[in-house]
């Protein structure tokens, strides 16, 4: 290369030569091609483009194969982002997680389990004098209310002990399956499911790992592509993409090493066709 001369760099845009445009038109050449075969064939041509466009599958276990591979590099050793020394300090924070960020959480839980350091401490108040320490979390009326009544469950049917089972863990007021999920997999190191919170729900279907809109129903979905052994590693991986690069408002698609596997209709930069139910 010729000194002073610097590659071309793509724009973040998307709007150059070699990214939006240059697919549809080798979709729609690969088309003209299809149907020419099929006249000359005298094949059916609706039959013959219809038996090519099917042939994408996203679900296909070797891009489910490509995507945990690729995870795996960007975020091999990521965690629950949650502050905490204990199971119950664990699920205390995912309580107060709800409709808040983890960054706030953690704020807040240190002085939080300083004042009241046991699972007995908590049982011992009522909701109201828990409220002013977890305010800050938002929605802390309801929050207070579900951590106290955990706490008294657990010292009455679990001798104060976390149940690590999702069944009981289900009987817990203010504990529903992602809670669950989120003390299973970290602290015990149990898959019973997966979690699945805003990043997960979001990328999961920006990846067309699921159509469904239901939290349940894509939990479901992703448990039956994802091996089990992966579905707790796999949550954390999707939440820290989702907080790094994957940004709901603005997704880093120029920076990410999913982007050539990723059809979203929202990319900010692309290589590859878009699909408009992929978001």
């Amino acid at each position: 290369m010729p000194r002073g001369v610097v590659p071309r760099q793509p724009a973040k845009t998307g709007r150059h030569e070699g990214t939006r445009g240059q697919p549809k038109q080798r979709v729609v050449i690969k088309k003209r091609q299809v149907l020419a075969h099929a006249r000359r064939d005298g094949v059916s041509a609706a039959a013959k483009v219809g038996a090519r466009l099917k042939g994408y599958n996203p679900v296909a276990s070797e891009r489910i194969h490509e995507i945990l591979q690729r995870l795996d590099q960007l975020y091999p050793d990521v965690t629950c982002a949650l502050q905490h020394k204990s199971a119950w300090e664990l699920l205390v924070a995912t309580i107060l997680s709800a409709q808040s960020t983890d960054v706030n959480v953690n704020r807040v839980t240190p002085e939080l389990f300083r004042k009241y350091p046991t699972v007995e401490d908590f049982a011992a108040l009522r909701p109201e004098q828990l409220e002013p320490d977890v305010r800050s979390t938002g929605f802390f009326r309801n929050k207070s209310k579900s951590v106290v009544g955990a706490a008294q469950k657990i010292v009455a049917d679990f001798g104060g002990q976390v149940p690590c089972e999702m069944t009981q863990l289900l009987t817990l007021p203010g504990v529903a399956r992602k809670t669950a999920n989120v003390v299973l997999g970290t602290w015990f190191k149990k898959n019973e499911g997966l979690v699945v919170d805003t990043h997960v729900h979001r990328i999961a279907r920006r990846l067309e790992l699921t159509r469904n809109d239901d939290p349940k129903t894509i939990e479901q979905d992703l448990m039956k592509i994802i091996p089990r052994e992966k579905w707790t590693l796999f949550a954390h991986q999707i939440i820290w993409h989702g907080r790094k690069l994957c940004i709901a408002r603005r997704p880093k698609c120029v920076e990410c090493s999913l982007e050539n596997l990723c059809h979203a209709a929202d990319k900010t930069w692309t290589t590859v066709e878009t699909h408009k139910n992929a978001k």
